[in-house]
């Protein structure tokens, strides 16, 4: 039998959701049904809109699709005066105030604290320069990723952004793939670094050359999420640029027949390359979605992948690099990839001040301003801004990714994203690495849902619960080695449900044994992979420091983990378009 989220869509989904949204919002919040509201949730989905968590009624988080994380000239301050007008709710963020804008680790942009009513406004801004919410959530095709400098890039075999233009332009409102059993993750890489994180993709084409011509190998069926873990398979398909669109259309076909519709769980690409295989899958892919001859794979360039391989490497991309045409691109850290709306709007300034006006997203929460001369260059990194999004940060402030957590979302158990700046700020001016390493990944997931994607970090953490000195407190897994690169792995988890204070002490021990311990010059995942786990957990040891943590007690259990107990302890949603709390209904 369907599930209850495949019935509703049989019912209205895709493009004809947008009628509907616009009638609630010119109606207001009440006009959703309550018996009705997981429903229209769901469907909403579809045009990158998530309801908040319980306690925060009424208010939506926003996702704006970028393909390959490309902002033109002008979309940044569109962006951030949206953010500045639109998403602000009752209460400030202590770390980054009222409004601000994430960065996500698939080149997206998120905002917070949407009112229903305010959207028809919105999306005519956005869609008046260029940008959407279609389809940037929901049971379609996700936004494309890959390099973030791709065009601009002197480590590229292929220039991968018009083809990643091409898919978006194609299957973005497309109605045959308008509804497919879950997402679609797809990723186009043309660089030597594989930054566009192929492996973790539901469809990843990856740059491969066969008889003397450049095009893509295929891979099929990545993901992170429930903790299954998948890296794509590859299916021995190679494919020329003039095809991809068709081959992506024809494996967006297959899942759209042959994915799970019964069970939501199950409904991801990767299961079904589990079930039949890879040699099954392109078969199927031959015989029935495309009309030519696949070609075999072709000689691929994994072997010179270094993205997050635990070696020096370029491929996060923070830094001041050359472009082919004798600019720069310059790569800004934004720790925990959350900037506050100021900071946005004034590096819209900067883009257009020193170089194009063009900015770019990284899988790593990051910001790249293109096209800065050589004259300029020293002017930009001498801006007052750059202090605060350093192109050369610490090790532990540069390898900082956490997903929303519990400030927004349903699906959390911890508070992330405040926490992660913390811990990166303590383990900053406590501990020193090993002096020439140079990366050093942590992901804070707030769930086992794997949006920060723990699992391909050197340290990984993943939230939990737990009791300590007798009450209930928030704790994390830690996991150690992931990475992709040449070889890729995912992370052993070998330490589990830590109270989130004892964390930084923990890594400091483990920064410590590894350090001690390290065969030569080996990377901290090659010193992983050389240890079994119990060996592992020993090198791991929780300990309290003077690291504070002040959300540590069940953040879950409030409407907003940062609102003062004695201002404003009660919800004040749902509210109108005005932001005003709305009567009870029996009122």
């Amino acid at each position: 039998m369907p599930t209850k989220v495949e019935n509703w869509k049989s019912e209205v989904y895709g493009n004809e959701i947008r009628e509907h949204l616009m009638e609630f919002a010119e109606e207001g919040w009440d006009a959703i049904p309550e018996d009705e509201h997981d429903a229209w949730f769901e469907r909403f989905k579809w045009w990158g809109l998530y309801h908040q968590r319980k306690g925060q009624e009424s208010y939506f988080m926003m996702r704006i699709g970028t393909p390959n994380g490309v902002l033109e000239p002008g979309q940044l301050r569109v962006v951030g005066e949206i953010a500045d007008e639109y998403a602000r709710g009752p209460v400030d963020n202590p770390e980054f105030g009222g409004a601000y804008c994430d960065w996500t680790t698939r080149q997206s942009i998120q905002l917070h604290w949407i009112k229903l009513e305010d959207i028809p406004e919105i999306f005519e801004k956005l869609e008046a320069n260029g940008l959407s919410t279609q389809q940037a959530c929901g049971d379609s095709w996700r936004n494309i990723v890959g390099c973030p400098v791709a065009g601009k890039d002197e480590h590229e075999h292929i220039d991968a952004w018009p083809v990643a233009q091409d898919l978006h332009e194609t299957f973005k409102g497309d109605d045959d793939h308008t509804n497919l059993p879950r997402k679609w993750k797809v990723s186009v890489t043309g660089c030597d670094q594989g930054c566009g994180q192929g492996d973790i993709n539901d469809l990843a084409f990856e740059p491969a050359e066969k008889d003397g011509e450049l095009g893509f190998n295929v891979r099929v069926g990545g993901g992170l999420a429930r903790k299954e873990p998948r890296f794509a398979r590859d299916i021995d398909v190679w494919v020329p640029t003039e095809k991809v669109n068709e081959v992506a259309g024809g494996m967006s076909a297959l899942f759209r027949e042959y994915g799970d519709r019964e069970d939501r769980f199950n409904a991801r690409i990767k299961f079904l390359v589990d079930e039949w295989g890879p040699e099954k899958v392109r078969s199927v892919l031959q015989e029935e979605f495309v009309d030519f001859e696949l070609p075999t794979a072709g000689e691929d360039m994994r072997d010179q992948y270094t993205y997050n391989a635990g070696t020096g490497e370029h491929g996060d991309h923070v830094g001041v690099y050359d472009q082919p045409d004798g600019k720069n691109y310059v790569g800004l850290n934004v720790l925990v990839g959350r900037m506050g709306v100021d900071d946005v709007l004034e590096l819209a300034d900067l883009a257009e001040e020193y170089g194009s006006g063009e900015v770019r997203l990284t899988q790593r929460q990051n910001v790249i301003v293109t096209d800065v001369p050589d004259e300029e260059l020293d002017a930009f990194l001498d801006e007052p801004l750059l202090e605060d999004y350093s192109p050369d940060p610490s090790p532990f402030m540069r390898g900082s990714i956490a997903c929303t957590g519990t400030e927004f979302c349903s699906l959390s158990i911890v508070e992330t994203k405040n926490r992660q700046v913390r811990y990166a700020r303590w383990l900053k001016d406590n501990v020193e690495l090993p002096s020439e390493v140079e990366d050093f990944h942590i992901h804070l997931s707030g769930c086992t849902a794997s949006c920060a994607q723990p699992q391909i970090a050197d340290i990984s953490l993943r939230g939990m619960k737990t009791r300590k000195d007798g009450e209930p407190v928030e704790a994390l897994d830690i996991g150690l080695g992931g990475g992709l690169g040449e070889e890729p792995r995912f992370a052993d988890w070998v330490e589990l449900r830590v109270p989130v204070d004892e964390v930084p002490g923990a890594i400091k021990n483990l920064v410590a044994n590894y350090e001690a311990e390290r065969d030569g010059t080996e990377t901290f995942r090659e010193f992983v992979a050389r240890h079994d786990e119990d060996a592992l957990a020993e090198f791991v040891e929780p300990e309290e420091t003077d690291y504070e943590d002040p959300y540590m007690h069940n953040t879950k259990m409030t409407w907003y983990p940062y609102t003062d107990d004695d201002e404003m302890s009660d919800s004040p949603a749902p509210t109108n378009g005005d932001g005003e709390p709305l009567a009870p209904a029996d009122d």
